[in-house]
């Protein structure tokens, strides 16, 4: 019952002398509604690669001295394609989980790597004109990832100052439950006999 008392005082405490436990508003952080716009964006880009890479026939290139690997590279390129787009989704419900943000920058990183290996593929194999749509649309969402991995090393800036903050709180309040005297137990007299 005392200690719930003290981690009640601690907490109020620390509303009026202005330290916050976890602060509502994130600083350093751009607003959550421009974020969700930035990753409805890369949405919606990276549905728009979708069309091309429907397009890409790898087991004709093999006729034409490409390695095989190509086709398991498409299979590749297309899941992590789906994954980025669904990660982006769910960060763009709730911005400020770190998990998510960082899966969201490396399913971006693992797509964009295998992209740019089959679009050297596309380019000799199939089609130059259709590799340097690919291209293209790799570099229309570069911009997204670039402020993606802004938003990212800022979110996890922010986490760690909260997590800082919160421990140094918890310190503090221990510190406090620690000071306090102890407590007697009721019917017992003060003294011993």
């Amino acid at each position: 019952m005392r200690v719930g008392a003290v981690v009640r005082l601690c907490l109020v405490s620390a509303a009026f002398c202005g330290t916050p436990v976890l602060p509502a508003q994130s600083e350093g952080l751009p607003p959550e509604w421009e974020i969700r716009k930035d990753l409805e964006a890369l949405v919606e880009q990276t549905r728009r690669l979708s069309t091309p890479l429907a397009t890409l026939k790898p087991a004709d290139w093999v006729g034409r001295g490409a390695p095989a690997a190509y086709q398991g590279q498409l299979q590749s390129v297309r899941a992590e394609n789906e994954y980025l787009a669904g990660s982006a989704a769910k960060l763009a419900k709730d911005p400020e989980q770190l998990t998510v943000a960082l899966e969201t920058y490396l399913r971006m990183q693992s797509r964009d790597a295998l992209l740019n290996s089959l679009s050297d593929g596309v380019a000799r194999y199939q089609n130059p004109a259709l590799a340097d749509l690919i291209r293209a649309a790799m570099a229309e969402s570069a911009a997204s990832g670039e402020k993606l991995r802004q938003y990212l090393v800022r979110l996890a800036a922010l986490k760690e100052e909260q997590l800082k903050v919160a421990n140094q709180e918890a310190q503090r309040c221990r510190a406090l439950t620690l000071q306090q005297p102890a407590r007697k137990e009721p019917g017992k007299p003060g003294g011993a006999r």
